[in-house]
């Protein structure tokens, strides 16, 4: 990485030249790769090549799994009730993984997630409490047909989404998204991350749980297909499809019975996040 500041970049461009271009025009060298995807028609010759053939028949049937998904939101509730987790029980995003190798942003959201469950009155108390390996687990969300974004950790008084497949049963589950800015899966734990993220437990789960019931299942598949006509890419844009999730949940937390006040905060944090959807 020094090299890298301080140094002369060595620039290697494959495929669009429009890159390579641009980095030439700064008058930096850039060695160019003749390379573009291979033409229509040519699948089962390159698998040939690459490897074994029955690869393209793997593809074929993986993503026509993934086409026959049709994903409805039918249920918001606390990861302890969904997961069968406890307030000693994180799960996290990517491969299993111990403290000592967790990367900065996982060990903040640990720490702030220990705090969140009451096991210690500071984050910054975690660091001990993790470090000693006692008194809790540490679990990849995918073993538990769970999702987490980023550092991806979920506690026990988190609320998620629950997603069922129509045609097969199958459920999933993923946390709710608590926006941008400071946030428990880049690694924030202060006052303020963990105020919104009790909020959420309390007021938002309750409400959008409930919605859920009353109004779904709510086809997600069908509002990811509408909001990529949109100009939303489903990533890091996502306001038309929060605000079509947001029009499908809102009439029935405002019969819900709820205070006012709770409905109105829960409509402003959702319509106000561009994220929402995302999760």
């Amino acid at each position: 990485m020094t090299d890298l500041i301080t140094g002369e970049p060595s620039v290697v461009a494959v495929g669009a030249d429009l890159f390579a271009d641009a980095v030439a025009a700064q008058s930096v060298p850039v060695e160019r790769v003749d390379w573009q995807p291979p033409m229509a028609g040519t699948a089962a010759d390159l698998a040939t090549v690459a490897a074994d053939p029955l690869r393209a028949e793997a593809n074929a049937r993986a993503v026509a799994a993934m086409l026959e998904v049709q994903a409805g939101l039918v249920d918001v509730r606390p990861a302890g009730e969904l997961l069968g987790i406890g307030p000693g029980d994180f799960l996290h995003a990517g491969p299993p993984i111990a403290w000592d190798r967790a990367s900065g942003p996982m060990r903040g959201a640990l720490m702030g997630a220990a705090a969140l469950e009451g096991l210690v009155e500071h984050p910054e108390e975690a660091a001990e409490f993790f470090a000693s390996g006692n008194g809790y687990t540490l679990d990849p969300c995918h073993h538990h047909s769970a999702v987490g974004p980023m550092a991806g950790v979920v506690s026990a008084s988190m609320w998620m989404f629950v997603i069922e497949d129509a045609s097969t049963g199958r459920r999933t589950y993923c946390s709710l998204n608590e926006g941008l800015g400071k946030v428990l899966r880049y690694g924030a734990y202060g006052s303020d991350v963990l105020d919104r993220l009790r909020w959420m437990s309390k007021v938002l789960g309750p409400l959008l749980g409930h919605a859920a019931r009353d109004t779904g299942p709510i086809d997600v598949t069908a509002i990811l297909s509408q909001m990529l006509q949109m100009g939303d890419e489903a990533h890091n844009r996502n306001r038309a499809g929060t605000l079509m999730l947001l029009r499908d949940l809102t009439p029935s937390m405002i019969t819900s019975g709820a205070p006012t006040d709770d409905i109105a905060d829960a409509v402003r944090f959702v319509g106000g996040n561009d994220h929402f959807f995302l999760n």
